[in-house]
């Protein structure tokens, strides 16, 4: 059955995927095309971006009728910034990964998440530079050992910290072998206003698949914690809210109303985690990395603080829809400003 924009779901589909069999890539991929059919995505408003790498060949699989921009490795964050920027009705939805965001690109994710360009940050992490035959990334476990490349003795970085720390306000790890939880925290991402970093554990099956790596699947689906149980509920448009807050016991639920009226329902398993509290989010991740705990959810959600746009104070009609005129200053305007530098 279509959705209500006359669309099936094999119409959200894209290329034919180049990746090995059973990669958890393509999990991702098939997430994000029934995600994008559910919410009734219109596919001309979505820029699909990515640097280099596995994950960053995978915006090609999903969306083929969207835009899309693969740029440098580690600086997608600088196209996804001008892109935002430049038209504000776009839908930017961005693939990366452990390498493209954690090493070469660290520098450009950790200012993308304190400007807080509005996108979905999609992280797929595999704690191995898959492209170019398994050498370590700066997200291999300490200690690791792989067949090419021997033993890792550096620490790993976590990306859901670093994102906190830099202020991000959604902050989200899955699992790509957990179908449901992938889809439910995807919609909450979309309807983030701001950036919405999702780290999406997604096994190697050809360099980093050994059931001691708290990458790979055997791993993930012996050791994985779910924080809580999802619902997600849409909404239309609708004026920010006051921040809802509670307190609520094991096993009961809470609702987290985002910007734009969407619920993500929140039931809280044995864990017990709120995804308000920054410095309980900051220990959690902390406690899971000195336990080798495998947790996934919704860690950290606040209230959305002004995106880009805001405080650079752009039209709100996109600069890439004015004409020539109003973006192109006047002779007599430049002699002016030049005159100020005398």
């Amino acid at each position: 059955m279509p959705n209500t924009l006359g669309l099936e779901r094999a119409d959200y589909k894209g290329s034919p995927s180049t990746l090995c069999p059973g990669c958890g890539h393509d999990s991702i991929s098939n997430q994000i095309i029934s995600v994008a059919f559910d919410a009734n995505l219109p596919m001309h408003r979505v820029i699909k971006l990515s640097g280099i790498g596995c994950s960053s060949k995978t915006p090609a699989y999903f969306l083929g009728k969207s835009h899309g921009f693969n740029a440098l490795h580690g600086r997608m964050p600088s196209i996804a910034t001008g892109a935002t920027v430049a038209n504000n009705e776009l839908i930017a939805v961005a693939v990366s990964g452990d390498g493209d965001t954690g090493a070469i690109g660290f520098g450009q994710f950790k200012h993308l998440v304190r400007r807080n360009v509005p996108m979905v940050y999609i992280i797929e992490n595999n704690g191995v530079y898959g492209l170019t035959k398994g050498q370590f990334s700066a997200t291999s476990d300490e200690g690791q050992r792989v067949k090419y490349y021997g033993l890792n003795e550096f620490p790993a970085i976590d990306l859901c910290l670093e994102a906190i720390v830099a202020g991000a306000t959604f902050v989200a790890r899955s699992f790509s072998g957990d179908s449901k939880q992938v889809q439910a925290l995807l919609k909450a991402a979309l309807a983030h206003r701001g950036t919405a970093v999702l780290d999406i554990i997604s096994p190697c099956v050809t360099f980093n698949n050994a059931p001691e790596s708290t990458k790979s699947y055997p791993y993930g689906k012996e050791h994985q914690i779910a924080l809580h149980e999802y619902d997600f509920i849409p909404a239309g448009w609708v004026e920010p809210r006051e921040e809802i807050t509670a307190d609520y016991a094991e096993g009961t639920e809470i609702e987290v109303e985002l910007y734009d009226g969407s619920i993500i329902r929140l039931k809280k398993l044995d864990e017990g985690h709120d995804p308000r509290n920054r410095m309980e989010a900051l220990r959690v991740l902390d406690d899971a990395s000195q336990d080798q705990k495998f947790i996934t959810g919704l860690i950290y959600y606040e209230e959305p603080r002004p995106v880009l746009n805001d405080l650079l104070k752009v039209t709100s009609t996109p600069l890439s829809h004015l004409e020539a005129e109003k973006l192109r200053p006047s002779k007599e305007a430049l002699d002016r400003l030049m005159q100020g530098y005398k």
